[in-house]
């Protein structure tokens, strides 16, 4: 046995945990940490922006000037970007995006179709500069009144335009007001086609035809007096059975019928006596025959 020596045995001094330690918990090795939770990630964009890599991808050209027909349809567009530079574009489909403004389409003098369908529209003001338009599709945006429209006036070659599309159920608050039509055909004479009915032309008096019998149709179209009352066209008891009577010459009639079917009777019953006696006289006379030679 060692004996006591009697001096006071000194420990090693306990140096207190770090935070860090402490967030460890007992059991984790060395370098490795609890998941704490992640932060929210930053919110995306609430649309996409026309790019030129936007535009080169969608058209497979190199040049943004080379670029002739462009289908940009339900991508979520909020902003046009650089689509003013593509200069000798022609044709061009916006349709089903959130567009609110066409500012860039201004510098696109040579674009001669457009569809702007479903978007957010509340003006078409810069598509007064696009002097070679024909063709223009705008249902299914914003377009309050005819007003709005009145830029348009100055495109002589525009001919065909759409407000409200019927099968798609899209139009513009503009086409509820019951002088919708004739106010646009007034604002734009040079028009041959409003919302796919041709209004000048070979076979737009069909449509107007059409239109009238419309008008003549709805409830409350016409002032004057109300239609008369339907009236009943045969006099009451018209179609009723009426009795049976006796008739002279229909019993005549079917005496004269029983009679010569009775007389068809004999002629039967004579025939058959006649047919008798022949089958009798034509049978063998018996067992014993005279034959002269």
């Amino acid at each position: 046995m060692v004996p006591f020596s009697g001096r006071a045995v000194s420990r090693p001094p306990v140096v207190p945990a770090s935070p860090s330690q402490n967030r460890q918990g007992p059991g984790l090795p060395d370098g490795l940490h609890p998941m704490e939770p992640q932060g929210e990630k930053p919110a995306e964009a609430d649309g996409v922006r026309v790019t030129p890599q936007l535009l080169k991808s969608r058209s497979g050209e190199f040049a943004l000037e080379s670029i002739l027909l462009l289908k940009l349809r339900g991508l979520g567009l909020v902003d046009l970007g650089c689509l003013g530079e593509c200069l000798g574009l022609e044709w061009l489909d916006l349709s089903g995006n959130a567009l609110t403004q066409l500012g860039p389409l201004a510098c696109l003098r040579q674009l001669a179709v457009l569809n702007v369908a479903d978007n957010r529209l509340t003006g078409l003001e810069p598509l007064g500069a696009c002097e070679s338009l024909q063709s223009l599709n705008a249902a299914g945006n914003l377009l309050a009144t005819p007003g709005q429209l009145q830029c348009l006036a100055g495109l002589p070659g525009l001919e065909y335009l759409r407000l409200r599309d019927p099968l798609a159920r899209l139009s513009n608050p503009l086409c509820a007001s019951p002088s919708y039509w004739a106010a646009v055909r007034e604002l734009l004479p040079g028009l041959k086609v409003i919302d796919g009915e041709r209004v000048s032309g070979r076979g737009s008096e069909f449509y107007q035809l059409c239109r009238d019998l419309d008008s003549s149709l709805r409830p409350g179209s016409s002032p004057g007096p109300g239609a008369a009352e339907a009236q009943p066209w045969v006099e009451p008891g018209y179609w009723e059975s009426w009795p049976t009577r006796s008739s002279s010459i229909l019993e005549e009639a079917c005496r004269q019928f029983e009679h010569a079917l009775q007389e068809c009777h004999d002629l039967d019953r004579q025939a058959n006596d006649s047919l008798a006696q022949a089958e009798r006289a034509l049978s063998p006379a018996g067992t014993t025959s005279s034959f002269v030679f």
